[in-house]
């Protein structure tokens, strides 16, 4: 039953996070179209590991920096939508699932692949 909790507000702080990393005003952070990709919290709510994609990222070692400046205010409106017993500590990560997925549609598209319905006019 713990787990469906613990579940239960990983959604939750996914949600919440979605909604206010729009609110940040940090030009660091505001590089690109942000997706909140995953989120794992401990059992004990002291911690909670967050994914992020960036779609348009120009200076990853920047963004690091904007989103680290940003954790505290992140968390205190965390605090403030969801009702826990303690607010866990942001710890942020760079996804880069999307980007790779995106390169990979993009070479399998610029591939010159006969499709089975084409007839082959070498005869």
């Amino acid at each position: 039953m713990a787990s469906n909790k613990i579940a239960r507000i990983n959604d939750d702080i996914q949600r919440v996070l979605s909604a206010k990393l729009r609110d940040i005003k940090d030009p660091r952070v505001q590089q690109g179209m942000i997706s909140v990709t995953r989120v794992e919290t401990t059992g004990d709510l002291r911690y909670c590991k967050v994914w992020l994609s960036v779609m348009g990222l120009e200076n990853e070692k920047e963004f690091r920096r904007g989103i680290k400046s940003a954790g505290p205010w992140l968390r205190r409106e965390l605090g403030s939508v969801l009702n826990l017993r303690y607010t866990p500590e942001l710890v942020f990560e760079l996804d880069h699932s999307i980007e790779y997925g995106a390169h990979i549609n993009e070479v399998l598209n610029s591939l010159d692949i006969r499709q089975d319905g084409e007839a082959e006019d070498e005869h």
